[in-house]
């Protein structure tokens, strides 16, 4: 956790010392930000949404020669939380702030589009800090690379120029970190992925329930009580996970049905949470079993392309009078590029019931939930 020392530390760093990247190499404890030749996350996967926050790090270090600026950003950022680029720049009158706006609007329209999110998504691009507060040593700006596996994050002085910073161990320096505000992006997702879902029949609204009285009355679902993940695939350099939720059963129409269903609170490796969410709306399905995959959005995922590789493969899939599991279907369904990273598999649960409570440890070994059965009375 980024304390108030630290950034107290950290503020007297970034406005106190010009950005001109005077011993860097030099300086103690720095072995971890070795000058690079070149960018070797290209050694990589590199997605279009790397390639867009690349290149706003690298212009964000070259704003920050203007001093004014630099003042202003150090105090948004001096707390360690994630500051909205956008919305810092266009709150500054200073040459750096001017001179840096116009290429954020611009990258933000990319992310969205990268992403499959509408225009009106607003801005993605956000600033946080990372690494430790180091006396007379500059901080560096980097963004986070989609791909866990990168050895490398690439990050950048007021020059220009780059350095690599290992990828394996937070950083001993202090580093901004550009990344996407997934937490925005996961909710725009999540309506996109709706969307068209429904428009490809993977989410047919209930027209007629079989048991009107029933349907009155209200409905069972299986609730989630606690839940647990070993890994929520998340190295130094990306921000908390955004994980979400793919149910899938045979709808009331007979045609397989995805409900999405997210779990933002849901953050920290193997941390019991206790939300008490429901998870299956049992009205919605024909047969007494659904499956849920659980994945993770590292700020790369384009969800129009997610929802159209599901309904490709789901839609193939017809009722045969009886149940059949669906998570290997879903999981099929995803492009090979995207067990790079994009978006992250965490774990998946085989047949959930109406009956099913207690505590069941996910096919992969790496999460654990807790279900009990909850009646949703009607108003």
């Amino acid at each position: 956790m980024f304390s108030l020392h630290s950034a107290q530390r950290f503020r007297a760093v970034l406005t106190g010392v010009a950005l001109t990247g005077l011993a860097v190499t030099a300086a103690p404890g720095l072995a971890s930000a070795a000058p690079a030749s070149a960018p070797s996350r290209h050694a990589t996967r590199v997605s279009a949404v790397d390639a867009i926050e690349d290149g706003a790090a690298r212009s964000l270090a070259l704003s920050l020669g203007d001093s004014a600026w630099r003042y202003q950003v150090a105090g948004a950022l001096s707390q360690g939380k994630a500051v909205g680029l956008r919305g810092l720049t266009a709150g500054s009158a200073t040459k750096g702030a001017a001179g840096l706006g116009a290429h954020i609007a611009k990258a933000d329209r990319q992310v969205a589009d990268a992403k499959g999110l509408g225009a009106d998504t607003g801005s993605l691009l956000r600033a946080r800090l990372v690494g430790a507060a180091v006396d007379g040593v500059e901080p560096l700006v980097a963004s986070s690379p989609s791909d866990d596996n990168a050895t490398a994050v690439v990050a950048y002085d007021s020059t220009g120029k780059a350095y690599d910073l290992a990828a394996d161990r937070a950083p001993d320096r202090p580093v901004i970190l550009v990344d996407v505000d997934t937490d925005k992006a996961t909710e725009a997702g999540m309506k996109v992925l709706r969307q068209e879902l429904a428009a490809a029949g993977l989410q047919a609204p209930v027209s007629a329930p079989v048991n009107t009285a029933a349907a009155a009355a209200g409905f069972w679902t299986t609730r989630v009580t606690a839940v647990t993940v070993k890994d929520v695939k998340e190295p130094w350099f990306k921000g908390s996970a955004e994980i979400f939720d793919l149910v899938t059963g045979f709808g009331l129409d007979g045609k397989v049905r995805v409900d999405t269903v997210t779990m933002p609170y849901l953050d920290d490796a193997n941390k019991t949470y206790y939300p008490n969410q429901i998870l299956v709306n049992w009205s919605l399905y024909k047969y007494n079993l659904a499956d849920v995959v659980m994945m993770e959005d590292d700020g790369d995922t384009n969800y129009s392309s997610l929802a159209k590789a599901l309904a490709a493969v789901l839609l193939t899939i017809t009722d045969q009078g009886a149940y059949i599991p669906l998570v290997n279907a879903v999981i099929d369904a995803m492009p090979s590029s995207w067990w790079t990273d994009d978006p992250d598999y965490v774990e998946s649960w085989y047949t959930l019931a109406t009956t099913t409570t207690g505590t069941r440890t996910g096919a992969s070994g790496n999460g654990t939930m807790t279900f009990d059965r909850y009646w949703v009375s009607a108003l």
